[in-house]
């Protein structure tokens, strides 16, 4: 991969990286606990509490990315970023461009998944 490719990937991947951590920031900043006398009744409880575990799962999601992205950044320094982990060929430049985090060349991602789906 040329300096100019590496560069596009490393501006890609630090803006998402900032986005997740503005994300972070906000979500930290808001008043994300539940006081059962704001609600007048359990179905109010109950549909806030829900939304409280969907955002919380987010945020884990969330922090997921932002470890792969942390650790895509790494490989653009040790000058390894683009190799398939698994065959260790170049994954292609359409990839990365649709996920720049990826780990795996489409031909290896896809037999994952088809290992994925066998195993239930």
């Amino acid at each position: 991969m040329n300096k100019r490719d590496l560069q596009k990937f490393r501006k890609i991947l630090t803006a998402q990286r900032e986005e997740l951590m503005g994300n972070a920031k906000k979500a930290l900043s808001g008043d994300i606990h539940l006081d059962p006398d704001d609600f007048p009744d359990e179905i109010d409880t109950a549909s806030s509490e829900i939304a409280l575990a969907f955002t919380g799962r987010l945020r884990e999601r969330e922090r997921g990315l932002l470890a792969k992205i942390e650790q895509a950044l790494e490989k653009i320094e040790d000058g390894v970023y683009g190799e398939c982990e698994s065959c260790g060929e170049q994954i292609g430049t359409k990839r990365l461009e649709a996920r720049p985090v990826a780990e795996l060349c489409i031909d290896c991602k896809s037999e994952q998944e088809k290992l994925e789906r066998r195993m239930g």
